[in-house]
């Protein structure tokens, strides 16, 4: 099934938003908002991959692009602007999937870390479908060069449980990397993929098709996002 567009906006700025239903329709009641990587939107490779894989396996899916992407712009907006457009694309998902029971924000790199911004103060999500967790695909622990700030402190104060999935060659850091840096945080589980890159692309070492790879990580991840509901 083709996804719907849910247009919608941040301020003035109009954004692009893509609804993935689940299938079965209904699914677990978990719906994902699902935000995009610093240099590719919505409609890359791995975001339209992974929104198709969990649909796929009963959780509904909104995407969007950022304000600076929806733009034109190259630049990622500062992150106030970038978790203000994230809390529209949320009250755009559950408009567009009012049966959801349940809301998990995440992204890809510079979507997940945004979307840990919201884990750390779940209290700034008040719209009527509870916040139960946050997935980070390929976390950006250590940004190239000298700008990047403090990316790990808020992970010490998450206030939803949340999922890290990270590739054992992440030039960012990887799963290690993550556990040592944020130390020993119960809401924190952590998904290692083996021989996955910064996008989990694994070695042909590995011994698996990626498409096997990006099924597993799916399928572990949307069991994650139902246990959630369940809670």
């Amino acid at each position: 099934m083709s996804p719907l567009v849910i247009p919608f906006t941040c301020g003035e700025a109009p954004l692009p938003g893509l609804f993935y239903p689940a299938e079965p329709a209904g699914g677990a009641g978990v719906l994902f908002a699902f935000g995009h990587g610093a240099g590719a939107g919505q409609s890359s490779p791995f975001m339209r991959r992974y929104a198709t894989l969990l649909a796929s396996r009963g959780i509904a899916v909104v995407t969007f692009d950022f304000p600076y992407l929806a733009a034109g712009r190259k630049l990622p907006d500062r992150p106030p602007t970038l978790e203000r457009a994230f809390l529209a694309a949320m009250t755009a998902a559950t408009l567009a999937c009012p049966a959801a029971r349940v809301l998990v924000v995440g992204g890809k790199s510079l979507g997940g870390r945004m979307a840990t911004h919201l884990a750390a103060a779940p209290e700034r999500w008040t719209g009527a479908v509870p916040l139960g967790g946050a997935v980070a695909f390929g976390y950006p622990l250590r940004p190239p060069g000298p700008r990047g700030g403090d990316r790990v402190s808020h992970l010490q104060h998450l206030g939803v449980p949340t999922l890290v999935v990270q590739g054992t060659r992440d030039s960012f850091g990887g799963p290690e990397d993550v556990r040592t840096a944020v130390g020993d945080v119960p809401m924190l589980a952590i998904l290692p993929v083996p021989t996955g890159d910064h996008s989990l692309t694994v070695l042909k070492s590995a011994g698996k098709a990626q498409a096997e790879v990006d099924g597993d990580v799916a399928a572990q991840v949307a069991e994650w996002m139902r246990r959630r509901a369940a809670l």
